[in-house]
């Protein structure tokens, strides 16, 4: 990869938020100064944290549409102060966000005076496709769901619950990055699956329990790395009566608890390949499929001329420093959120829709030539949600990036300072985690957690094992874990959800070397292959190359 790569004249610069040093190559400075900006002041890791801290995609409140009176599910919390509309009446023409503009102050820094001007505005409840949803208000940063509940980043899927990153799935619990499955329990990365239990990496698979990097498996517990087998347990077959008393272990939390963590011992015995994914051509980072020159990118499809993205869905092209950008995004840097067709955006999230020419805007949908701007909708030529001429505007715009310039303040994104959300709510705390001393001591604001309300008649209350925080299992999960004979969970989503992220490899690279000995293939020696992995150096799994475990595994 590293002989593919163009050559680099490499800086050195050190973050002023870690102090950490950190390179800029040839590619980041011709990008920079094709949508003229200035190189970065902090890391790559820092300036992702801060990305990542502008989204509560998880944790919901009930509050009121300041409008009209509704009760309504939000991610903003009503002692946070903010005016808070439901989804249907912020879209709609009621009310108009133009009202609310102000001109630019030149005595004042940029980030103080949007953070005044943006926190008056009114804002929408959730982010979801509520237009097509069907009873699935606890839903967020997701759409075209029915019936479900407790599903965020996940779109058209029906009686799901308690998962993340899903899509197209029925039936499913407690999964992470799931698509095109049904009858699906703590699952992880898994595609076509089907009334399976505790699968990671796995495509095609039916009734199995602990499968990792499995395909078209069927009636196995605890196998790694199968191909087109049934009724397998550790890799070995077994007949179909053996299999059915095998599984009266996860009928209890002692017998699952073993079962666990055997096949944990078990899975350090077999090759995992320096990346996860297919069809990539000169990529660094993992969970890639589809993607082109994509370097230090994560959970990304079809990414072309990508750098530090993480969470790309569907086509872009590029783009860099990005969480959550996609279907059709060009040009877009140190951004969240935006998809939809979105050409040259800078410092902007939380947009969808045929977006251009954004610079630091926040909630807008469907407009262009914008700076500043927050929950405008099909406008142009906007500036602190104040219209101008296409003339005026351009004038404006430049003079304000001069004075920018002069705070210090122009190519930095929103300081996480000024986030509209607790740390503890967002993304952020999920791969920077912090203590509530350590975010107090950096000013920014935690939130305690909040007792749980009592159970209703048809709900089950329980105390989380890791946080002692109270839980509630709706009637619909009691009629899964019953069904499956599986014991009820002994954490809490929050904390379920933190440990299927754990299962997964971190956002991290380290340079390493094949751990393939090949005299298993007619030669001496270790394998010369050397790449960038998620693994670390420490970790006791076998790292392959692609041609190596390719060998071993098929």
């Amino acid at each position: 990869l590293r002989a593919m790569l163009p050559k680099r004249n490499d800086m050195t610069k050190q973050c002023i938020a870690c102090s950490k040093t950190f390179k800029i190559d040839q590619w980041d400075l011709d990008y920079y100064k094709k949508i003229s900006v200035p190189e970065p002041t902090h890391c790559p890791s820092c300036r992702q944290q801060r990305r990542l801290a502008t989204a509560n995609q998880m944790f919901l409140y009930k509050n009121t549409c300041a409008a009209t009176g509704k009760s309504i599910i939000s991610s903003y919390h009503p002692d946070d102060g903010y005016t808070v509309y439901d989804q249907t009446y912020w879209y709609s023409d009621q009310w108009d966000p133009l009202q609310y503009g102000v001109d630019f102050d030149f005595s004042k820094p940029f980030f103080e005076q949007y953070y005044a001007f943006a926190k008056r505005i009114p804002r929408p409840n959730l982010l979801t496709g509520f237009e097509y949803d069907d009873n699935s208000p606890y839903t967020n940063h997701a759409g075209k769901n029915k019936n479900c509940h407790m599903i965020f980043d996940s779109d058209g899927n029906e009686n799901c619950y308690y998962s993340y990153g899903i899509n197209g799935c029925k039936q499913c619990l407690d999964c992470y990055r799931v698509r095109k499955s049904e009858l699906c329990f703590e699952c992880i990365d898994c595609e076509n699956c089907y009334g399976s239990w505790y699968l990671q990496d796995c495509k095609g698979c039916n009734h199995g329990v602990f499968l990792k990097d499995c395909v078209d498996v069927r009636s196995s517990l605890m196998c790694v790395g199968l191909r087109h087998k049934e009724y397998h347990i550790l890799n070995k077959p077994v007949t179909p009566e053996e299999f059915k008393t095998a599984l009266k272990q996860l009928q209890t939390p002692a017998g699952m608890a073993k079962l666990k963590q055997q096949f944990a011992d078990f899975c350090l015995k077999f090759p995992n390949k320096f990346i996860h994914g297919t069809h990539n051509e000169v990529v660094t980072g993992d969970y890639l499929n589809n993607c082109k020159q994509a370097i230090e990118c994560y959970d990304c499809n079809d990414v072309e001329n990508g750098k530090f993205f993480c969470q790309a869905f569907d086509s872009a092209k590029d783009c860099m420093d990005c969480q959550e950008v996609g279907d059709k995004a060009e040009l877009v840097y140190d951004s969240a959120t935006l998809g939809y067709t979105a050409y040259n955006i800078q410092f902007s999230y939380n947009g969808l829709g045929n977006l251009m020419n954004f610079t630091y805007c926040q909630y807008c949908f469907k407009s262009q030539n914008l700076f500043g701007c927050f929950g405008l909708r099909n406008k142009k030529f906007c500036i602190l949600n104040k219209q101008y001429s296409e003339a005026d505007y351009q004038v404006l715009r430049t003079k304000i990036i001069e004075h920018m310039k002069a705070t210090g303040e122009w190519g930095e994104f929103w300081p996480m300072r000024y986030a509209w959300f607790a740390y503890n709510e967002t993304l952020a705390q999920d791969y920077f985690p912090l203590t509530k001393s350590e975010t107090e001591a950096r000013t920014l604001h935690w939130r305690d957690p909040i007792a749980s309300p009592a159970p209703s008649a048809d709900e089950t209350l329980l105390r989380c094992a890791t946080c002692s925080k109270q839980f509630k299992l709706i009637a619909q999960e009691m009629t899964m874990y019953q069904a499956a004979h599986i014991p009820l969970p002994e954490q809490c989503f929050t904390c379920r959800h933190r440990a299927r992220l754990a299962e997964r490899n971190p956002r991290s690279l380290w340079h390493r070397q094949c751990m393939c000995t090949q005299t298993d293939h007619g030669h001496q020696g270790l394998c010369t292959n050397e790449f960038d992995t998620t693994y670390a150096p420490e970790r006791k799994e076998i790292v392959y190359c692609e041609g190596c475990y390719q060998k071993e595994v098929y």
